[in-house]
């Protein structure tokens, strides 16, 4: 069910740590990485210098199960760049199951980058702007040097991310000088909080603790409720097996009532609030951060949303009908919804392969309406092997396996809808399931599909129509819609375990 919210994990605990890194001439330096006080993983930051330039990478290992599966996922990032921090390149790396995905990045002298992305042998080459003033690990540490330790000391900043291929506005503050536990020695370390405003995300706030020479000993963030540290160590305890780390069950909503029928449920009202206490530690989730949570869940033609007393969110989703008689392929000029008709990373919707799928699912459909129930039919059924050992799949991938969860089902579906010409996107959110993983009536996180039709978007669940549920239905809240990118999955894991939902409210059709 939630196949990507693991890999997007991986993406930010990199990008938040991104702000602080190793300041030596040549280092390695290893972290252990921790959730919730469990061992899951490791961190690698190391630094090198050769003919003028300064590479610097950062590689997070984590390990997780998800029922009975265990799942390792790998991130690596390596930026290249002059000794006086002005960016020459990079490389992104993302190895998720039998999944790699890679981006590797060139920055001109004329403020453009060329970045050459993709995977399973689909690469695409496109040519950006480099985002003016952005700057990667050295730049970062030269900064931070010049600007020193100094306790009330602030200062804003761009950081590039080679993940998103975007820079994120950061802003840094010193703090107190404390004494810090590193896996049983206490150590006086300076405290810098960075806030971070990570894209669907929202701000996010990281404290980190280093020593005299800026050298990072610990970093402490609050990711989907939970607490993630990374503390330094010696390699041979930061690369040793990390410990069982059950990250699904954590990630459940309990429902106020049953849901039965949702086929025959016209709408779902849902009172959301804020949990009054956070179990998160370091004021990294404090009420601004739970408020913030809520208040950035969409309005959309399936779904409106209204504030409450007490900081309550009203959430009614009445999912729409497509209408008749609409044509494809899409004609209109409206510059968001041809954005959704684009091959992206991970919807490749230009491969030869999606293509002739896409075509045998519609058949000889005219009618757009007619089109996407067969490609939700046919995803369905296309995807033999419905399990949870997949790691983060592209549409490409998925039609080439057949096997994957909700995510895998999303990104193929909305793959054959662009390649037949309606313009779709990747819904991120949570959805209502009686029993998943010895757990009953549950709201975890999921991923769908929106087609737009006529002028709605209309929702589509080929993951839930081969269950014989229906597909999409009132019992789906969504946070984000996009391309099905890592990014799009951030708004889900940042609001998790920061809200409870009080009662719901059921409107028969």
């Amino acid at each position: 069910m939630k196949t990507r919210l693991f890999s997007s994990l991986c993406i930010l605990i990199i990008i938040l740590t991104s702000s602080l890194f190793a300041a030596s001439e040549e280092s390695t330096d290893y972290f252990a990485v921790f959730m919730e006080g469990k061992k899951v993983g490791h961190a690698v930051f190391s630094r090198s210098v050769k003919d003028s330039k300064v590479t610097s990478s950062q590689n997070v290992v984590l390990t997780i199960s998800r029922g009975d599966i265990e799942l390792t996922a790998a991130m690596t990032e390596t930026c290249i760049e002059t000794p006086d921090g002005k960016p020459l390149g990079f490389e992104s790396v993302q190895d998720l199951s039998f999944m790699k995905m890679t981006a590797v990045g060139t920055v001109e002298p004329n403020g453009m980058m060329t970045v050459k992305a993709g995977t399973a042998g689909n690469f695409t080459t496109k040519k950006m702007p480099w985002p003016e003033g952005a700057l990667m690990q050295e730049g970062l540490s030269l900064l931070e040097k010049d600007k020193g330790l100094k306790k009330g000391t602030t200062y804003s900043l761009k950081i590039f991310s080679p993940s998103n291929l975007m820079a994120l506005d950061a802003q840094v503050t010193i703090g107190d000088r404390e004494n810090v536990d590193l896996l049983g020695r206490i150590v006086p370390l300076t405290a810098i909080q960075t806030k971070l405003n990570v894209p669907q995300a929202g701000e996010m706030t990281t404290s980190d603790y280093v020593d005299d020479q800026l050298e990072i000993q610990k970093s402490v963030m609050t990711i989907a409720g939970m607490k993630v540290e990374l503390i330094a160590c010696e390699k041979e305890f930061a690369l040793s097996p990390p410990e069982t780390f059950e990250l699904v069950t954590r990630l459940f909503l309990p429902s106020p009532k049953p849901l039965r029928n949702l086929g025959t449920v016209r709408s779902i009202t849902y009172y959301l609030s804020p949990i009054k206490d956070s179990s998160s530690t370091e004021g990294l989730s404090d009420e601004k951060t739970r408020l913030t949570a809520l208040k950035k869940i969409p309005s959309n033609d399936n779904q409106t949303v209204k504030a409450g007393q007490n900081g309550q969110v009203i959430v009614t989703v009445t999912p729409v009908k497509a209408p008749k008689g609409v044509k494809f392929p899409y004609e209109g000029k409206d510059e968001k919804i041809l954005s959704a008709l684009q091959p992206t990373r991970y919807v490749q919707s230009d491969n030869k392969k999606i293509i002739e799928l896409a075509k045998k699912a519609v058949g000889d459909a005219n009618d757009a309406a007619d089109a996407v129930k067969k490609i939700e039919s046919f995803v369905a059924k296309y995807i033999t092997n419905k399990d949870m050992s997949v790691g983060y799949a592209s549409a490409l991938e998925v039609a080439e396996s057949r096997q994957g969860d909700c995510s895998e089902f999303a990104v193929l579906t909305a793959a054959l809808c662009r390649a037949v010409g309606i313009p779709a996107q990747v819904v991120t959110g949570f959805a209502y399931v009686e029993e998943w993983g010895g757990s009953s009536n549950i709201f975890g996180g999921h991923a769908w599909t929106q087609a737009y039709i006529g002028d709605k978007w209309v929702g589509l669940d080929s993951a839930f129509k081969g269950t014989g549920r229906g597909g999409y239905d009132a019992g789906h809240i969504a946070l984000a819609a996009g391309n099905g990118d890592p990014e799009d999955f951030f708004s889900l894991i940042t609001t998790f375990g920061l809200f409870n939902i009080d009662k719901l409210e059921i409107g028969t059709k």
